[in-house]
């Protein structure tokens, strides 16, 4: 899936900034980036951003269940390694794909979009 709605874009890039998590442009944003592990939105944050997502674009996420992706959690290796080599550079993002497995990424959301539920 490589298109994404732009609305859907800026929700992020304004959630973000709204509560500065990290600093994101809608460049940034491709189908395959994840929340827990690009954009660390992880733990409660997570529920907070898929609450206000739904109430943003009317979906129904009645029968969403973290079961079907796990629930993300963060890792302290991986906020190691962003706090001593940023994120940026291919090589730490390779690394701390090692160290965790993002478990959510946009992609769930877009699809979210197109079908009007959260699955």
């Amino acid at each position: 899936m490589e298109h994404l709605s732009p609305h859907l874009k800026d929700f992020i890039v304004d959630y973000c900034k709204r509560y500065k998590v990290v600093p994101v442009d809608t460049s940034m944003i491709k189908a395959d980036t994840s929340l827990d592990l690009d954009l660390d939105i992880y733990d409660i944050e997570i529920d907070m951003f898929l609450a206000e997502f739904a109430e943003h674009f009317k979906i129904d996420k009645s029968k969403f269940s973290w079961y079907k992706y796990g629930y993300p959690k963060g890792s302290t290796r991986v906020r190691m390694l962003k706090a001593m080599f940023g994120y940026k550079y291919g090589w730490v993002k390779k690394l701390t794909g090692y160290c965790y497995k993002p478990k959510f990424k946009v992609e769930v959301l877009q699809q979210a979009l197109d079908n009007g539920k959260l699955v």
